[in-house]
């Protein structure tokens, strides 16, 4: 219930819907758009292709073939039951999704999919700065790069 005198503008707002939960950037344009997968198919192309394993996690990469969007990078995160129970494997799909977004907008390539596998306790466990460096090695190896 609103106070009487409360202004009409800020009820119509509320009204509309909740607010975006992310704030678009001025910079968003120069990097690729990232996607989340979704499909079984797609998982099961990203497993028959290109695969760097870390010490916290499993990567997997592909280039899109013809006939399907060539644009913008799609990301898929799973994590097997062997990982533990639904709050373990939340919790270790949350930190993947964090250290995907971090660091897959810059070294990722357009019109590729890459897949993240948790892995028991080394995902959950591992201190997020070595995450992000284990992502960034991978990355590299996928993509061949010698750095």
């Amino acid at each position: 219930m609103t106070p009487p005198d409360a202004p009409k503008a800020e009820a119509s707002a509320t009204a509309a819907g909740p607010r975006p939960a992310v704030l678009s950037c001025a910079d968003a344009s120069e990097k690729p758009q990232m996607d989340t997968l979704r499909k079984r198919a797609d998982f099961l192309k990203a497993a028959r292709a290109r695969r760097q394993g870390t010490s916290s996690f499993l990567l997997q990469g592909r280039n899109r073939g013809e006939g399907e969007p060539a644009s913008g990078i799609r990301v898929g995160y799973t994590c097997s039951k062997k990982v533990g129970n639904a709050v373990f494997r939340n919790h270790a799909k949350r930190r993947l999704r964090e250290a995907a977004r971090l660091v897959i907008p810059e070294m990722g390539r357009e019109g590729w999919d890459y897949v993240l596998i948790g892995k028991k306790n080394d995902t959950s466990a591992r201190p997020f700065d070595l995450l992000l460096k284990d992502l960034k090695y991978a990355m590299r190896k996928i993509h061949g790069d010698a750095r």
